[in-house]
């Protein structure tokens, strides 16, 4: 019996284990199994704690210094690599603009240690004022502790010199290398080309210059401003790591600047110089084009100025003194002075006589030096009068009392029609910034200005270039080149082509027609003869603007300043402009010229010695000795 009970117990255990099993119970083999897989798992914890532990302190026991020093001391900056501006050049490939380096002194803000006592050394060895420049650097840094602010711009080798050598007692000091623009030193055609400045706080703010930081320079006028984003080129940058004091350790990536396109001007050096020549000592302007095309060949005004004065940063009193200066040397009068056009008028009357029909070319007017007009007399510049006078010999000898007549048929109307048709009291589209349109005077004209009607003696005023009458030398320049190529305007050309540094052309620029006198070849011939004989006819006005290569044919003009041939206040300028409009050769021409002299007195004495000047640099003859030498008839005032 107890043989059997226990065989039932014996049997019961399976039974027993697989009852615990299923109610998670654990049993002794199961539990050292866990055991062992724990004592493996704390042992491999233990040996990775045992290893970052020796890796911790081989990083801040071993390598710690190096590592704080690192972190301390040295700075992952990205430096900006200014690009080099695109050249500027004549049509022969003559560079007129260039680029030479220039070296400013920067401050990088975040660098700098004791601020007083930095100030002092520089203020020491750049004689600057040490409170301003810590207010200075103190006002950035209030704004944005992270800035590079420029202190001192195109150092002298002396300077540069000098915190190079002070450089260890100078930190936050860096040395900042850009391409500065090198204008030539007697400002050739300085108010065509332009000049550069930094740009201002209020530009960047605009949004129109992106690409654009401060300390960059930019164009302010002139092709400079006008040709800007070909001028310009592209930035690059520089990875570098610098230590405390900012200087360079070691390069870590760099990407090249792009250096801006080169740009091919339709000016002939030569015949700007001689211009320029010209007009030294004088206020005025000079404008010499290609009749056939439009191109301009050379586009003076005096007085200059130095260009560079702006590059290196105009200061207040600078400034004041050139905006105050009486002379106006920041004026472009090729485009912006508006002058009366005097006798040079003539050629628009004219042609729009013929045109008109209100006379021809066998017309005569007796004129004996005067023409009493209700009660005023309208006078001839000759006191005893020309006699009887065609069209021809008017323009020869620059009539006044011909002209009279002649507008008396015509009215101001068809007058400001063909004024219109040369370009006048419109800008000539030469796109040079702020260009002037001048004024032609008409009946409607005067209603919207004045709420006056026109009255007939104004006309006459009007038909010798006098009266309201405004035009710029760039316009009168486009009114005799229409006659020379046989009646056709063009809009003046500056650029000839803009292209890489590489050489390959990105742009070529090609002649537009502004507008076409619509005139009949008899009538241009005409006019064209007769200013032949202004330079060459015995009794013409023009005699000092002949030249042994050419003919020429031209037109002088007087024009009257406040009181003809009186002086005002004491120190006024109330001496007539000189103009003198001119081309050459008379048949094919090349070369047409418009001069204005302010102040000057007779165009036929002043003007056409300027003019002459220019179509002897034009073809190529010395002038030696002659070019000074006025031969114009003493008794020609216009």
């Amino acid at each position: 019996m107890f043989m059997n009970l226990g065989k039932t117990k014996n049997n019961a255990f399976p039974k027993l284990r697989r009852s615990l099993k299923g109610r998670g119970v654990m049993l002794p083999e199961f539990q050292e199994e866990i055991r062992k897989s724990l004592f493996i798992l704390s042992i491999s914890v233990l040996i990775l704690f045992g290893l970052l532990s020796l890796r911790l302190w081989y990083l801040q026991l071993v390598k710690g210094y190096e590592f704080r020093d690192r972190s301390e001391h040295n700075r992952i900056r990205t430096r900006d690599l200014p690009p080099w501006r695109g050249m500027i050049m004549d049509q022969g490939k003559r560079v007129m603009v260039n680029n030479t380096p220039a070296y400013d002194l920067m401050l990088v803000l975040e660098d700098i240690q004791n601020l007083p006592q930095l100030a002092q050394r520089l203020g020491d060895l750049l004689h600057l004022n040490p409170q301003e420049l810590e207010a200075k650097v103190a006002a950035a840094q209030k704004e944005n502790s992270l800035r590079i602010i420029k202190v001192r711009g195109d150092l002298s080798w002396e300077e540069l010199a000098l915190i190079e050598t002070y450089r260890y007692e100078l930190p936050g000091v860096l040395i900042q290398v850009r391409p500065k623009r090198e204008y030539r030193r007697d400002g050739l055609a300085c108010h065509l080309i332009g000049y550069l400045g930094e740009i201002t706080e209020g530009q960047l703010k605009s949004g129109k210059f992106p690409e654009n930081k401060m300390g960059d320079y930019i164009g302010r006028c002139g092709i400079e401003l006008v040709l800007e984003k070909y001028l310009s080129g592209c930035r690059g940058s520089r990875q570098i790591e610098v230590d405390a004091l900012g200087r360079e350790l070691r390069l870590l990536s760099s990407t090249p600047s792009t250096p801006g396109a080169n740009v091919r001007l339709t000016i002939d050096a030569r015949v700007q110089q001689a211009a320029e020549a010209a007009l030294a000592g004088k206020s005025g302007a000079v404008v010499a084009l290609n009749p056939q095309n439009g191109k301009v060949l050379a586009l003076a005004s005096a007085p200059t100025f130095d260009q560079n004065v702006f590059e290196k940063g105009v200061t207040p009193q600078q400034w004041q003194q050139l905006i105050n200066d009486k002379e106006h040397p920041l004026e472009n009068r090729a485009v912006r002075g508006q002058y009366p056009p005097g006798s040079t008028f003539k050629i628009v009357m004219a042609v729009a006589a013929l045109e008109e029909k209100v006379l021809t070319a066998q017309t005569t007017f007796y004129c004996c030096g005067a023409l009493p007009f209700g009660n005023h007399v309208f006078h001839c510049w000759r006191k005893g009068g020309h006699g009887g006078m065609n069209l021809y010999n008017a323009l020869v000898q620059s009539c006044d009392v011909f002209f009279y007549r002649t507008g008396q048929r015509l009215g101001v109307d068809r007058i400001a029609k063909w004024s219109r048709r040369f370009g006048l009291g419109q800008t000539s589209g030469l796109n040079l910034g702020s260009e002037k349109p001048g004024l032609v005077p008409s009946s409607d004209w005067k209603k919207r200005r004045f709420n006056q009607r026109w009255h007939e003696g104004e006309t006459l005023s009007v038909s010798i270039g006098q009266g309201y009458n405004l035009v710029t030398p760039i316009q009168m320049a486009g009114v005799v080149a229409a006659i020379a190529n046989g009646g056709t305007v063009y809009v003046p050309q500056l650029v000839d082509y803009i292209e890489s540094p590489e050489g390959e052309v990105l742009f070529e620029f090609q002649p537009q027609v502004a507008s076409r006198l619509e005139a009949s070849p008899a009538t241009i011939n005409l006019v064209r003869r007769g200013l032949r004989g202004v330079v060459h006819e015995p009794r013409g006005t023009g005699h000092a603007a002949r030249i042994p290569m050419a003919e020429v044919g031209g037109k002088t003009g007087t024009a009257q300043v406040i009181a003809l041939g009186k002086e005002g206040r004491r120190g006024e300028k109330t001496h007539d402009h000189a103009w003198f409009v001119c081309f050459a050769p008379v048949e094919n021409s090349e070369i047409a010229v418009a001069v204005i002299i302010e102040h000057g007195g007779h165009g036929g004495s002043v003007a056409a010695p300027v003019a002459r000047q220019v179509l002897m640099a034009y073809f190529q003859k010395p002038a030696g000795g002659e070019m000074a030498r006025s031969l114009a008839a003493p008794d020609s005032p216009n």
